[in-house]
């Protein structure tokens, strides 16, 4: 995906699934109109999930998932199965494919089972009815063929439909902006910083200030006073990176409201409420307790990484409590998280607004509490009331 395409994350994700030569790849292909999966008479072609940003008429960006067939078999096909069921977790609008030859075994009766009680929009397309002349009629069943390209628009068509209504309003800070506001993007350029370019939730911060018709002013933290001194009128706002909170701070006046990006992003992609709620578990930890630090993308590692580094060494000196933690990245996500006292989140930039809300979902319903980055490194500065100042419906909520 080009540096200039729709984030992943904004994308629709569409997943296809399906038993072992149903002619889920096929029809992949056939929607996409592209040879974006291998398709073979060999059982089990599809390995992994295998995903692709791409634009889909008429529904515009998506991301085509292709999933492993849920009836694999083995060590190794029920660690396939287990990643397609994973894919559900961030799945806008699910394909189950039947062969229609075959019709819906137990498996598919199961998966769809899921799939309903995940409250996620679905299709049933019921392939190879070139070879097949039976087609059941139900409410959200269509049958297709890949092969010879049989109601594959009217397949489209009802991906359309189903996905209708699913696009997310909420805005990064747009709506608390006004014409010609002029806000303070503080960015420090680190070893951790992307080399030519800025991470992602800055792009889209910037972009979002835009669509407001206010003005978005990038310096970095070793800037931020004189920057502050050359404009003319203070900002509306200044947001900052969270490792560089409690520096942005002290040099913010307190009459300038001040927020970070992860903060606006646990709003726009989560529940701010939720992550505000949870951090006053950091005063809960006790010695040889775990904390999960998660974060939604996967990046190599630098020497004072915030995730692995500063953030578990501030923990340590908040709480001075001698605690265990535990990393995942990417799509990983523990299904059991009764092991750990407190769930500490990235932004989630990366992530679908579907995946992130079930990962709170899934912290909630086990009763840990769960926070993120910004909101930890507030708390743990003191300033976190401040940092709400954008939305003082949740400020109400801080001890």
């Amino acid at each position: 995906m080009s540096l200039n395409s729709t984030p992943s994350g904004e994308r629709l994700h569409l997943a296809f699934f399906g038993r072992r030569n149903a002619g889920k790849s096929s029809v992949v292909n056939a929607v996409t109109g592209q040879k974006l999966a291998i398709v073979s008479d060999v059982l089990g072609t599809t390995t992994d999930p295998v995903s692709k940003a791409m634009e889909l008429l008429p529904l515009g960006p998506v991301v085509i998932i292709d999933t492993p067939g849920i009836d694999d078999e083995g060590e190794l096909g029920t660690l396939r199965v287990k990643k397609s069921y994973q894919v559900l977790n961030k799945t806008d609008v699910a394909i189950l494919v039947i062969d229609a030859a075959v019709g819906m075994t137990e498996q598919d009766k199961a998966l769809l089972n899921k799939i309903q009680n995940k409250n996620i929009p679905y299709i049933v397309a019921y392939n190879k009815t070139d070879l097949h002349n039976v087609c059941p009629d139900g409410e959200n069943e269509i049958c297709v063929s890949a092969k010879s390209g049989e109601n594959i628009n009217e397949l489209k068509e009802l991906i359309a439909k189903q996905s209708k209504g699913l696009e997310s309003n909420q805005k990064i800070i747009s709506d608390k902006l006004n014409v010609g506001d002029i806000v303070v993007l503080v960015v420090p350029v680190d070893k951790a910083a992307p080399k030519g370019r800025l991470i992602l939730p800055q792009q889209q911060t910037i972009r979002d200030i835009l669509d407001a018709h206010a003005s978005a002013v990038v310096t970095q933290d070793t800037e931020l006073a004189a920057t502050l001194a050359a404009l003319k009128e203070p900002p509306k706002m200044v947001i900052t990176d969270s490792q560089a909170f409690a520096q942005v701070s002290k040099i913010t006046p307190e009459t300038i409201t001040l927020t970070s990006f992860s903060i606006l992003f646990a709003n726009y992609k989560g529940n701010l409420r939720l992550a505000v709620e949870g951090v006053t578990a950091l005063d809960k930890l006790k010695d040889g307790d775990t904390v999960l630090i998660s974060e939604g993308c996967t990046h190599h590692r630098q020497c004072g990484d915030i995730g692995t580094v500063k953030l578990p060494a501030l923990i340590q000196k908040h709480t001075g409590k001698e605690l265990r933690f535990e990393w995942t990245s990417g799509t990983e996500f523990p299904e059991n998280l009764s092991a750990y006292s407190l769930i500490i989140h990235c932004g989630g930039c990366m992530l679908s607004e579907r995946e992130m809300k079930y990962r709170l979902k899934c912290a909630e319903d086990e009763s840990v509490p769960i926070t993120n980055y910004g909101t930890a490194i507030a708390y743990m500065n003191g300033i976190l009331k401040r940092s709400l100042a954008p939305f003082p419906e949740i400020q109400t909520i801080i001890p």
